[in-house]
């Protein structure tokens, strides 16, 4: 302790300790508003506070370690000077105020997401404009700006006295500054070395305990630096020739016949009986529509009156589920029908998201318009990039003459607005005799909630629930509109979320928590009944192609779910780290650093318990998982065209 009677030390200590309460308040706070949630014993609570006491003095010592070395070689006449000492005053201000900025902001992320900043948060740097607006519209964001700034200036203020002793000690002698340097770049080392984004807070148990057991500005660098995975490195693994044959029982049908010699290798020909029906299809991707909001799967509030009338009309998956939390990943789903491999969706692998064997290109082979429509803009999450480089068409905000956008946010125009449009490409097309692909990604459910005053009976920007009822106004409207068009009776329409409103909960995976609704609406051509085994988004893109009895070569990792031979369903779930298998009554997980778990009646119980690799359910769950990895790595996901004779293909 003789060390901090000088004044760089001394100096150091209090911004460190400032910092350092912060965060103590931070995780007390959480705590406290999620208390059923972590549901923690006394002697968790302690493990807790312990644990995320060694993260907050990770960050301390990498953040502190610039300016800790500045300080130590300060020389004693600069360090001395009165504008240098009235510098240091309001480093300390401007400090105090960044982490009650940043704590604020991580509050408001844990209210989004549940969690501490992950690869999230560093994504939304990339997307500032939107996020930005987005925030503004959705707080009062000078109000608690200005509410910050006044606490620093109070404590600045109380500051005042134990500051200027601590600037007024000794100056640390020359000799020992060696030693004092030298132990701040160790421990800088030693926290690089142990330290990392899950050690040691660990995976498994109570997810709100674990992710209070952080620090979230910890946390957003070390995403930063890992929002890829390499899964061979992370994850557990099994011999190829062995997951190769598990994968392929996993994806085959009676009517494919595999084309690879890569024991991982699941590309095959699809033969599907029947002559093709080149009808059109609309798919609609629904923003953040949980299943739990529609009255047919419980909720009492008549938020969704035109989805609740249209499930009776439609062929409608009731035990359907998205594969992630955030759209690329529903989108990445849906077009590409991969599992969600570890770190960022392939929609955002910037340079590396194009060239695949997407449902666009699919349709695209067999004479169909593929177009993506988008609310927003296209740049948001790589989106025009990815569709554009697969097949698609991209028609977003930017496409739209602004006399035809009524209302927008942050995240783009009405959905209202999105249907107009795409139902201006519908004519534009049917009038050149051209079958399409609609495929349409809303913006509506989305916070800030709000929407053009006047449709439903829940004010613009009062919540969710008013979100979701404009959605289902919308999508009302639309399919009122399309009934009078020439092409409507050739057309399937389908709506599916992109996830759900909320995925966080006390488990890594809760699996209730990715429930979707899947609806495909088309009168005259498929009749209405409920499918009521368990699905995956996964699965939309070889169904839709067995619907419209196309043949085609598949990379698809879904299934033809309509099928009268098809296998038992399941579903593929995960987050940027945590890989699940939900087979319809279990889960496995596979998680880094090579752990692997299951959950017992997963929708009920849920029990947790390590499983070992000769686990069917896991050996299922490694299978998909290491499969779409190595396809991915491999190039075996590309798209090829069809040579001008036979089964013969040609790499485009």
């Amino acid at each position: 302790m003789t060390l901090l009677r000088h004044a760089q030390l001394r100096y150091l200590s209090l911004l460190a300790g400032l910092w350092f309460g912060v965060f103590l308040i931070t995780r007390g706070a959480l705590l406290f508003a999620h208390w059923q949630d972590a549901a923690a014993a006394p002697g968790e609570l302690l493990r807790v506070f312990a644990l995320g006491t060694i993260y907050d003095l990770a960050f301390l010592i990498f953040a502190t370690l610039p300016l800790g070395c500045y300080l130590i070689l300060c020389p004693q006449r600069l360090w001395a000077n009165r504008w240098h000492q009235r510098g240091l005053t309001l480093l300390l201000a401007l400090s105090l105020y960044a982490m009650l900025f940043t704590e604020l902001a991580e509050w408001l992320f844990w209210d989004e997401f549940g969690v501490r900043f992950n690869f999230i948060a560093v994504d939304y740097l990339v997307y500032s404009d939107e996020v930005l607006r987005n925030i503004l519209e959705s707080y009062p964001v000078f109000a608690l700006l200005a509410l910050l700034a006044l606490i620093t200036l109070l404590a600045t203020a109380v500051l005042q006295a134990p500051l200027k002793r601590a600037l007024g000690a000794p100056s640390l002698p020359w000799r020992g500054r060696a030693t004092v340097l030298a132990s701040l770049l160790g421990a800088a080392t030693a926290s690089a070395l142990i330290v990392g984004q899950d050690f040691p807070r660990g995976n498994g148990g109570n997810a709100y305990q674990r992710e209070l057991a952080s620090n979230g500005p910890f946390q957003f660098f070390a995403a930063f630096r890992n929002n890829e995975l390499d899964y061979p490195q992370f994850y557990a693994t099994l011999p190829d020739n062995e997951i190769g044959n598990r994968l392929r029982q996993e994806v085959a049908e009676p009517n494919a016949r595999f084309l690879g010699q890569d024991p991982l290798d699941i590309r095959r020909a699809i033969d599907n009986p029947g002559q093709p029906r080149h009808l059109n299809v609309v798919l609609v991707t629904i923003e953040s529509l949980s299943a739990k909001y529609l009255d047919n799967f419980g909720d009492a509030r008549g938020l969704t009156p035109n989805l609740d009338k249209l499930r009776k009309q439609s062929l409608t998956f009731t035990n359907f589920y998205a594969t992630g939390t955030r759209t690329d990943r529903g989108l990445e789903a849906i077009t590409l029908s991969v599992p969600p491999t570890p770190g960022r969706s392939i929609v955002k692998r910037v340079g590396r998201e194009s060239g695949f064997a997407s449902l666009g290109q699919q349709l695209g082979a067999q004479g169909y318009d593929s177009v993506f429509l988008y609310g927003g803009r296209g740049y948001f999450d790589n989106m025009s990039a990815f569709f554009g480089g697969n097949g698609y068409r991209v028609v977003d905000q930017s496409s739209a003459d602004e006399a035809d956008i009524h209302f927008k946010n942050a995240w783009g125009m009405a959905d209202e607005d999105l249907y107009a449009l795409a139902m201006r490409e519908a004519d534009a097309d049917h009038a050149a005799g051209k079958p399409f692909l609609l495929q349409l990604m809303t913006t509506s459910n989305h916070r800030p909630y709000t929407y053009p005053d006047g449709r439903i009976d829940i004010p613009s920007g009062e919540g969710r629930e008013g979100a979701v009822k404009y959605t289902d106004y919308a999508i009302g409207q639309f399919l009122d509109e399309a009934r009078r068009k020439p092409w409507f009776k050739d057309t399937l329409f389908v709506f599916v979320a992109d996830h759900t409103a909320g995925s966080a909960g006390s488990q890594d995976l809760p699996v209730a928590n990715y429930h979707i609704p899947l609806f495909i609406y088309a009168p005259g051509q498929i009749e209405p009944r409920e499918f009521s085994g368990v699905a995956s988004q996964i699965d939309l893109a070889p169904t839709l192609l067995g619907l419209l009895n196309m043949d085609y070569v598949s990379t698809f990792f879904g299934r033809n779910l309509l099928r009268e031979d098809a296998a038992p369903g399941r579903a593929l779930i995960g987050n940027y780290q945590h890989l699940g298998l939900f087979d319809g009554r279990d889960l496995a997980i596979l998680s880094p650093r090579l752990q692997v778990r299951r959950h017992d009646e997963a929708l009920r119980s849920s029990r947790e318990s390590q499983a070992p690799l000769t686990d069917p359910l896991v050996q299922r769950d490694i299978a998909y998982y290491q499969g779409a990895s190595h396809d991915y790595s491999q190039g075996l996901l590309s798209w090829q065209t069809p040579a001008p004779h036979g089964n013969q293909l040609s790499q485009r």
